[in-house]
C-alpha cells in the first residue's frame, strides 16, 4: 500500500512536465518512530514528517532566510512554523500563510518498508516563470505594506539567475509592473537604472556584483511605486508628427501627447524619431531641476538596452514627467531665462575673441550668469566647458554649513544631492545638444541657472586640495566598485551617486584634457566621502511652525 501526495505539489509543477525521478530515501519505521527526519539527496537537505494527516515531504530551510524548518513547530492542522521569524506554511495545501515565499513540497510515497520521494526539478521555464511570478508578489505586497520586500526581491533574482534566465528580464517585468503607478511619470528609479546597469556590465568583479546593480533598479522601482494605485493612460492613438507631440507637451495635453507616442510605436517606424521633440520638451524651460533632461536621455539609453519591449511603458512614464515637470524660469529667481534666450537668439554677433573661463561666473546670481553667456554664445562648446567648470568648482566648494542649518528660510533648503544636478543636468546637455545643435542656447542658459543658484552656497576660501584625484580612470573604477555596496539605506541617494559618477565618467571620457578635468573629479570625490545630512527635523518644525502662522 502506498500514500501519495503527487497531486498537491503544485508549487513545483505538475507531474506532466516533467519526468518523476523516484529515490529511496529512509525506512518507514524510522520516520513513525521519530515522528520528522532529514534526508540529504544531493544537494537538497529534505524535511520528513509524520502526522495524522499523513506525510508530506518539504525542504528544510525555511524560504524566508534558510534556517532549518526541523526545529519549527508543527500543529495537528499541519501547519509548519518556522520559529525565527513566524513564517507559517499549510503543507496540505502548499500556501504560505504568513511571510512571502513559497516553501517547496516534494511528493511521497510509500513501498514496502521504505520510503521514496520524487526529487525532480521542474523545467528551466517553470522554474523561471515562478521566480518571476514571486517577483511580481513582491511588487503586490507592497502596495499593502509600509516597506519592501529587500530580500525577497535578491532571492527571486537569484533564483532566476541560478535557473538560467536572465536578470534582465526581471527589470524589464518591473518596469511594466510600475510604469503606471507614478502619478507624474518617470522617477530617479527609471533615470538612474541604466546607469546600475553599465555599472553591473563594466565593472562588477563577480555575478553578486552583477546581480546586486540588478537588484538596486528593482528595489528603487519597487519602492518609489509602493502603496500607490495605477493611473491609467489614454488608448488613444494619432498619427505621430514630432512638432505636434512637442507642442502637446508644452501644452502639458498628456492625452495629446500619449496618442503621438502610441502612432510611433504602432507605425513600426524607427523610435529614434522620438529623440528630437523629447529633447526640445525638456530644454524648453528650466524645468525640474534639470530632471527632464536627464530623463531623456537615460530612459532613452535604458530603451536601447533593454528593447522595443520595454518601449512604451518607459516613454509613456516620460512623456508624463515632461508633461507635469514645474517650469522654474516661472520664478523670480529665474524669470529671466525667457528673455536672455530671446537675445540669444535675436542679437548679432558678440565678437568676443576671448574665451571664456570657469572663474567668469563665479559669485554671479542665475540673471548675471545668463547674460554673462551671451558674450560668448558664438562657441557653445568652449561656453559649455566654462559652465561645466562652475559648476564642478561650486560642487568642490560646497558650504556644508547650509546643509547643517536649521534656522533658513524654505528657499535656502540646499543639499549635496541638489548641488550635485549642475553636473548630470550638464551631461545630459551635451549629449542632447550634440544631437540637436540648435539646442545648446537652451541647454547653456539653463547650466548657467545651476551655476547662478549655487553661487550663493559655496565656501571658495575652504582648503579642499586634499580632495584632488591623480588617476581619473582608477579613481572612476575603484568608486564604480564601491557603489555595489554602498550601504545608503535610501535609494535616492545611492541613485544620486550612480548618476553623478556615471555622469562625470562620461565627460571625462569625452574630454580628458579639459580644463574642469581636476575639479570635477575632486568635487565627485568629495561628495562620495562626505557624511549627507538627510533628515532635517528642528528645520522642518520651525518652517512648518513659520508657514502656518503666516496664514493668517
Amino acid at each position: 500500500m502506498s500514500t501519495a501526495y503527487a497531486d498537491k505539489q503544485e508549487s513545483v509543477g505538475s507531474p506532466a512536465s516533467r519526468e518523476p525521478h523516484w529515490v529511496d530515501v529512509c525506512f518507514a519505521e524510522k520516520l513513525r518512530e521519530r515522528g520528522s527526519l532529514i534526508v540529504k539527496v544531493g544537494r537538497k537537505q529534505i524535511l520528513l514528517l509524520q502526522t495524522d494527516k499523513g506525510l508530506f515531504a518539504c525542504n528544510n530551510r525555511c524560504p524566508h532566510e534558510g534556517y532549518p524548518l526541523k526545529e519549527g513547530t508543527l500543529t495537528e492542522a499541519c501547519i509548519l512554523t518556522c520559529n525565527w521569524h513566524n513564517w507559517k506554511f499549510d503543507l496540505e495545501s502548499g500556501e504560505t500563510l504568513t511571510g512571502g515565499d513559497k516553501l517547496r513540497r516534494y511528493p511521497i510515497e510509500v513501498r514496502g518498508d521504505r520510503i521514496w520521494l520524487d526529487v525532480s526539478d521542474p523545467p528551466s521555464s517553470e522554474l523561471i516563470a515562478k521566480a518571476l511570478g514571486n517577483l511580481k508578489d513582491c511588487f503586490r505586497r507592497n502596495r499593502t505594506e509600509s516597506g519592501i520586500e529587500y530580500d525577497r526581491i535578491a532571492r527571486e533574482v537569484a533564483r532566476l539567475e541560478l535557473t538560467g534566465g536572465d536578470p534582465l528580464d526581471a527589470v524589464r517585468a518591473a518596469i511594466e509592473w510600475t510604469y503606471d503607478r507614478f502619478e507624474f511619470g518617470a522617477t530617479h528609479a527609471m533615470g538612474g537604472a541604466n546607469d546600475w546597469l553599465t555599472l553591473g556590465a563594466e565593472l562588477a568583479r563577480d555575478e553578486d556584483e552583477a546581480l546586486a546593480a540588478v537588484l538596486e533598479v528593482i528595489g528603487h522601482l519597487a519602492w518609489d511605486s509602493r502603496l500607490r494605485p495605477a493611473y491609467p493612460f489614454t488608448q488613444e492613438v494619432e498619427t505621430f508628427d514630432a512638432e505636434t507631440l512637442f507642442k502637446a507637451i508644452e501644452a502639458e495635453d498628456e492625452d495629446l501627447s500619449v496618442a503621438q507616442l502610441r502612432g510611433l510605436l504602432s507605425s513600426g517606424e524607427d523610435l529614434s524619431r522620438i529623440d528630437r521633440p523629447l529633447a526640445q520638451a525638456a530644454l524648453a524651460h528650466y524645468s525640474d531641476f534639470g530632471h527632464s533632461a536627464i530623463y531623456v536621455v537615460k530612459i532613452q539609453d535604458l530603451v536601447e538596452r533593454l528593447g522595443i519591449s520595454v518601449a512604451e511603458p518607459l516613454f509613456l512614464a516620460l512623456i508624463r514627467q515632461l508633461t507635469y515637470a514645474f517650469r522654474e524660469d516661472l520664478i523670480p529667481e529665474f524669470r529671466d531665462y525667457g528673455p536672455t534666450l530671446d537675445a540669444w537668439r535675436t542679437q548679432g554677433s558678440s565678437g568676443g575673441a576671448v574665451a571664456p573661463k570657469a572663474s567668469d561666473f563665479r559669485g554671479l546670481s542665475a540673471r548675471q550668469a545668463m547674460a554673462k553667456c551671451l558674450a560668448f554664445k558664438e562657441d557653445p562648446r568652449a561656453l559649455f566647458d566654462a559652465l561645466l567648470g562652475a559648476a564642478a568648482w561650486n560642487l568642490l566648494h560646497f558650504d556644508r554649513g547650509v546643509e547643517q542649518r536649521s534656522d533658513n528660510n524654505v528657499d535656502d533648503n540646499v543639499g549635496w544631492l541638489s548641488f550635485t544636478h549642475a553636473i548630470t543636468f550638464a551631461n545630459a546637455v551635451r549629449v542632447l545638444c550634440d544631437r540637436h545643435p540648435d539646442l545648446w542656447p537652451q541647454g547653456l542658459l539653463q547650466m548657467a541657472c545651476f551655476v547662478g543658484r549655487n553661487n550663493a552656497y559655496v565656501d571658495g576660501d575652504q582648503d579642499v586640495s586634499g580632495w584632488n584625484v591623480p588617476e581619473p580612470a582608477a579613481f572612476f573604477a575603484a568608486e564604480g566598485r564601491a557603489l555595489f555596496d554602498h550601504g545608503q539605506f535610501e535609494y535616492i541617494v545611492a541613485c544620486h551617486l550612480v548618476k553623478v559618477l556615471a555622469a562625470a565618467r562620461q565627460e571625462v571620457e569625452a574630454n580628458p584634457n579639459a580644463p574642469w578635468v581636476s575639479d570635477l573629479t575632486a568635487s565627485v570625490n568629495r561628495f562620495f566621502h562626505t557624511p549627507i545630512k538627510r533628515k532635517h527635523v528642528i528645520r522642518t518644525m520651525r518652517q512648518s511652525r513659520k508657514f502656518v502662522a503666516l496664514e493668517g
